[in-house]
């Protein structure tokens, strides 16, 4: 039998047609119609089951749901990408570099299992994100920035709603408690704001100490496991490695079971939920200590 490859590119095309569509405040039959199509067909296309996809059918879509300019290279860049095992997103090559297709997967998520090395966004507080994203971006214009951390900002509605928030289980190593992102100030406000967070019933969090060496043999790097729980989609669990240049989408069982296993040891020699915010508070009272 012939292995099957990752579905990440189509589902997610699938789930920005579907926003499109219900934000138009049309019906499948209507649009179908409106682009000569079958409403089978463009079913099919919602639910990331299609198994051809034409780049005519996905500029007519964008054309009649009226998605901008960015949306629709983003779509048809997806519409592109190869069904491999594991789906390597390169940033700005077929999809716009500001077009993020991550945070689609983050959004239909109900719980979320990571590994980081820095605050991760979910959790961090404006002026710690206005740094990384400057920094990251050095020639771009403060509205642009500002516009950034604001649709960072809004990504934390995730864990903090109040219906159905996202389970976050989440590993962070202790180098993220150390080092300085922009000035001591942000780093205390920033490890208080964690300790908070890590106090709601649907956040796990775990500090790895230094002194629980390399628990895997080597250095993962950072990752998160996305789990859609929806048993009559049929929707797999997604691995998500980002790197410098992109990132990397594994749908395939072997591969997440594999990052399962390597969270499921990170977390055995993590401290404990409560040690893990004594150690937060107490390096932010030493960073106010330091100013």
């Amino acid at each position: 039998m012939a292995e099957v490859g990752s579905t990440v590119p189509r589902r997610q095309l699938g789930r920005y047609l579907r926003e499109l569509r219900q934000q138009s405040g049309m019906t499948i039959a209507e649009v179908a119609k409106r682009i000569e199509r079958g409403a089978t067909t463009l079913q099919r296309l919602e639910t990331g089951q299609a198994d051809r996809i034409r780049l005519w059918d996905i500029e007519a879509l964008c054309q009649v749901l009226g998605a901008d300019a960015t949306e629709t290279e983003a779509l048809k860049g997806l519409a592109q990408q190869g069904n491999m095992k594991g789906w390597w997103h390169e940033y700005g090559d077929l999809i716009p570099a500001n077009f993020d297709v991550y945070m689609g997967l983050e959004a239909a998520a109900v719980s979320l299992t990571s590994y980081q090395e820095l605050v991760p966004g979910l959790v961090q507080t404006p002026d710690y994100a206005r740094v990384l994203i400057k920094q990251a971006l050095p020639r771009t214009g403060e509205p642009e920035i500002a516009r950034r951390v604001e649709m960072r900002m809004h990504r934390q509605i995730l864990v903090n709603r109040r219906a159905q928030p996202i389970l976050y289980d989440v590993v962070l190593d202790e180098s993220a408690v150390h080092r300085v992102v922009g000035h001591r100030r942000i780093m205390a406000a920033q490890l208080r704001h964690l300790a908070d967070v890590s106090t709601r019933p649907n956040v796990t969090l775990r500090i790895l100490p230094y002194t629980a060496g390399v628990p895997l043999g080597e250095l993962s790097g950072p990752f998160s496991v996305l789990n859609f729980d929806d048993a009559d989609s049929g929707e797999p669990e997604v691995v998500y490695v980002e790197s410098y240049t992109g990132a990397l989408y594994f749908d395939d069982a072997d591969s997440v079971e594999r990052y399962r296993e390597a969270h499921r040891a990170l977390r055995q020699v993590a401290l404990d939920p409560q040690r893990s915010r004594d150690l937060l508070r107490q390096a932010a009272r030493e960073y106010d200590r330091e100013r």
